[in-house]
């Protein structure tokens, strides 16, 4: 005879099957039930609670992204389903596995306009992958386990279930509680490659006379860095990366070229690109950044394409050779059926991307030294690079942080080192990701680096930050503008600057107010000193280092430079 247990106690025991061993996430009313099962249940998950749902979000997004496990964020009904949205599509259009579990009020108070009555199915529909609400509660172990089936295999991609309050109070049958062990990471069920455009693929390849590869975010998300590296190897041909793609190589590999496109990328960069005459795409979708608004002459050259998704390849651009599988399967077919040509040719590949790092190392270390005030982002990356371990993470708000890293810290390993939210760009997300990276990979050391503007979205959170006493350093480049909005207008729009200025806020002053250990930074003298120290402090700190504006800088944005 089976045993019952209420829908919120089903949910824990469902989360659990799955491996989940953390939730990020904010209470409400709809919620109790949930929570109470939470206190009540010995099940082995740590729930962190966030200021806000949007955070928790991001929290999640940045703990997938170094666990290889889907991220966990959960919020209550009404404004905790529409504040957790950001968090969910940026997820989702990145690849990145989130389930967004949002209370909701009861399936019989519907329609009777009780407070935070919401769609939520119909809101949260165009944003994710998978998307459901668990109005019956017998249904509710296999709707979750279909929300993971969703987020991890093909595209990995968001899952949202709506999680009525009358369905935590509802019996669910002990017996249909189980999970599918391929679910709990990602990607599950690889799919393989077609071997006849493998051969193809390796065929043009090893006949090219200046091929590139440029990787998007595929590779590092499907843990292709190793089968990446043996192809390299095998066709001695430059590897760009998209700012998402970046770990796909070690940038100080011989063969790492660096980033490409209209954020981070060069003049010397593109210059290789426009001279390819294959380029192989990798989990990437060509979109405008990589392609500089599709201005790269690409049209001319033979187009090759790896994808899991097949609606990305040929999108752009007329692809000579499609493979969609998995990034990880398709390249290690591809160094085998390589590794088995007698014949193929010299591409010159050292020399090309020793070219284009020299070019931009040169201009790079002039304003790296420069010794200027305001202080330039240059040189905060110069000495990051000189301070931080090679295993550490750095994740990096749009906005003046965003092509500084992309473009010159160099990562000295392959792998999930950096991380950036290019899908949307919303300001805000590196306090709540860096969060949710450190409780995922606990062991190194986490970076947040923001601009004031993000600053003012997120500084809330440093309060969840030091109740969990993370030792995460964030840093502030202190510059009292919507620097992206007011570079584009000194480029483009004539230097009339409307409405992009605030005040300077000391915002040293206020993280300590939360429980900081802060510093302010006026001297690029004082730099590596204070960043030493607060990089070594046992829990979180902040350097607010009064920076350069970007619409004065030479930041590595296409777009501005003349």
């Amino acid at each position: 005879m089976s045993n019952h247990l209420t829908g919120a106690e089903a949910m824990v025991r469902m989360l659990e099957a799955h491996g989940v061993t953390e939730i990020f996430g904010l209470c409400g009313d709809t919620t109790l039930p949930f929570y109470d099962a939470l206190f009540r249940l010995d099940h082995g998950i740590t729930h962190f609670l966030t200021r806000d749902e949007r955070h928790a979000a991001y929290m999640a997004d940045g703990y997938a992204r170094v666990t290889g496990k889907p991220g966990i964020c959960e919020g209550p009904s009404g404004g905790g389903a529409t504040y957790i949205l950001p968090g969910v599509v940026e997820a989702n259009e990145s690849s990145v596995p989130i389930l967004a579990i949002t209370t909701d009020v009861a399936t019989t108070s519907r329609g009777r306009y009780p407070l935070t009555e919401l769609d939520q199915t119909s809101l949260f529909k165009p944003l994710t992958k998978w998307n459901a609400s668990l109005d019956n509660a017998s249904r509710l172990p296999a709707q979750v386990r279909a929300a993971f089936r969703a987020m991890t295999t093909g595209t990995p991609g968001a899952a949202h279930l709506s999680l009525p309050f009358d369905t935590q109070k509802a019996s669910v049958d002990e017996t249909e509680l189980w999970a599918d062990a391929r679910h709990c990471c990602f990607p599950a069920e690889r799919a393989a490659p077609d071997p006849g455009a493998v051969t193809e693929t390796a065929r043009i390849l090893s006949k090219a006379g200046s091929a590139v590869i440029i990787c998007g975010g595929g590779p590092v998300l499907s843990g292709a860095e190793e089968a990446l590296a043996e192809v390299v190897r095998l066709l001695q041909v430059p590897v760009a990366t998209t700012v998402s793609g970046q770990g796909s190589i070690a940038e100080t590999d011989p063969l790492a070229l660096g980033v490409v496109g209209s954020n981070g990328g060069s003049q010397a960069t593109r210059a290789v690109i426009d001279a390819a005459d294959v380029v192989l795409f990798v989990g990437c979708r060509a979109g405008s950044v990589t392609t500089e608004r599709w201005r790269s002459p690409l049209q001319d050259k033979v187009i090759l394409h790896i994808d899991s998704d097949p609606m990305v390849i040929g999108a752009n651009y007329p692809t000579a050779v499609a493979i969609n599988a998995d990034a990880r399967l398709a390249l290690t077919a591809l160094a085998t059926t390589l590794s088995e040509m007698p014949d193929i040719s010299h591409q010159n590949g050292v020399s090309r991307s020793k070219a284009a790092w020299d070019t931009k190392l040169d201009h790079f270390n002039r304003l790296a030294t420069s010794g200027e005030r305001p202080i330039r982002p240059e040189t905060v990356v110069a000495v990051l690079m000189d301070l931080l371990e090679d295993d550490a993470i750095i994740v990096a708000d749009p906005g003046t942080p965003c092509p500084y890293f992309s473009a010159y810290y160099r990562w000295r390993k392959p792998g999930r080192h950096f991380i950036t939210n290019r899908a949307h760009g919303a300001l805000g997300y590196s306090i709540a990701a860096a969060m949710g990276a450190h409780v995922g990979r606990p062991g190194v050391k986490t970076v947040a680096a923001m601009g004031d503007g993000s600053f003012g979205f997120a500084c809330g959170e440093f309060e969840t930050m030091v109740r969990y006493n993370m030792p995460i350093t964030s840093i502030v480049f202190s510059n009292a503008t919507f620097g992206w909005i007011k570079a584009g207008q000194n480029s483009g729009f004539g230097q009339r600057f409307y409405n992009v200025d605030f005040n300077r806020t000391d915002h040293a002053a206020v993280a300590s107010a939360f429980g900081v250990k802060s510093w302010r930074v006026e001297d690029p003298v004082d730099l590596k000193r204070v960043l030493a120290e607060a990089l070594n402090h046992d829990g979180p700190t902040l350097v607010d280092v009064i920076s350069q504006p970007l619409h004065e800088a030479a930041a590595p944005v296409s777009e501005w430079v003349s």
